[in-house]
């Protein structure tokens, strides 16, 4: 009985010391565990006289209740006090302003592309998605691209494999939507697409808006309407274009599209490099043989088609004169497009 009293002290001196949850399972484990000292009192039931074994197991079991209501008053003293510090971290003041979260708001360049399609969906166009990754058929070769025309070049097209790249423009979905439907056909295709090229008015990737329209008597004089139509909704009433003759293999006649300059009204001043006018886009009649390609009797039918650079209209809209700007993240830049 000596010994349990030394033992108890030691006990009442051990759990006084604990001050958290680690310390105190650390207490468990050297004193109520399989190797602590209290289970090791048992081990000396052997060296106990058999008349006296039943005393010496009841004074054993006592010690180690007494040491478990220790344990356990303890163990609810440390929850106390660490819910205590959990209402003292989380605790929240009512009368305080709260905290404010400025709103977000859409990126520029998806501001303009909502903005161009609602113009061309006003015209009774039809919004159509197509694949990124294209393959040579419906990127280059339906479209009248010949085999050595230098846009197939590495230094201008990603090629993945020999047959799949990137696409270079979203006019595959001209070929695309021909498969799928049957004239009359008015179709808008916006979409990302690549370029090996890079400067402050060029980018690797990049939105481009395509149009397409067949029917029967599509003429030049139906693509100058339509475009006079979407600049003026998206420059000012004031605005007029003016075709210049270019040249692209999937249309003939090709232009290139001018619009007044919407920031001097033609006059000539720094944006628009003093010549009154500033080019946007480029389109044309369809190409017969892109019709021929698609099953359609170019004798029949005749369309139109134009490919617009949804970055360009956008930097021209709000004065940004470096693409980069687009792909940077900065806040504050971004901020300005509410």
């Amino acid at each position: 009985m000596k010994d349990f009293s030394e033992i108890k002290e030691q006990v009442k001196s051990k759990i006084a010391e604990v001050k958290d949850g680690a310390q105190l399972s650390e207490f468990w484990q050297n004193y109520l565990g399989k190797t602590g000292v209290i289970s090791g009192l048992m081990k000396e039931m052997k060296t106990v006289p058999p008349e006296e074994k039943p005393l010496f197991g009841k004074a054993v079991n006592d010690v180690r209740v007494w040491a478990q209501e220790m344990y356990q008053t303890k163990q609810a003293e440390i929850k106390a006090r660490e819910l205590e510090r959990r209402y003292e971290r989380e605790t929240v003041d009512v009368t305080m302003p709260a905290l404010k979260r400025a709103p977000g708001n859409l990126h520029p360049i998806t501001l303009i592309k909502q903005e161009m399609i609602e113009v061309f969906a006003g015209m009774g166009f039809e919004i159509a998605e197509y694949p990124e990754i294209e393959d040579d058929d419906h990127n280059f070769t339906r479209l009248n691209v010949l085999k050595d025309h230098p846009s197939r070049d590495m230094q201008d097209t990603f090629w993945l494999t020999e047959d799949l790249l990137l696409r270079t423009h979203t006019s595959p979905g001209q070929i695309r939507t021909m498969d799928a439907e049957r004239p009359p056909i008015k179709v808008l295709v916006p979409g990302k697409v690549f370029r090996s090229d890079s400067d402050a008015t060029h980018s690797p990737m990049f939105m481009q808006m395509e149009g397409l329209v067949v029917d029967k008597g599509i003429t030049l004089c139906d693509l100058q309407g339509m475009l006079d139509k979407f600049v003026q909704q998206m420059f000012g009433s004031g605005t007029k274009t003016r075709l210049r003759p270019s040249y692209f293999p999937f249309t003939e006649p090709s232009v290139e599209v001018d619009v007044s300059c919407f920031e001097c009204g033609g006059k000539g001043c720094p944006l628009c490099k003093g010549t009154g006018w500033i080019e946007v886009l480029g389109g044309g009649v369809v190409n017969k043989k892109v019709l021929e390609n698609c099953n359609i009797d170019p004798e029949v039918y005749s369309g139109l088609a134009f490919g617009i650079g949804v970055e360009r209209i956008t930097m021209l809209k709000y004065g940004i004169s470096n693409m980069g700007l687009f792909f940077e993240n900065n806040l504050d830049m971004l901020r300005q497009f509410k």
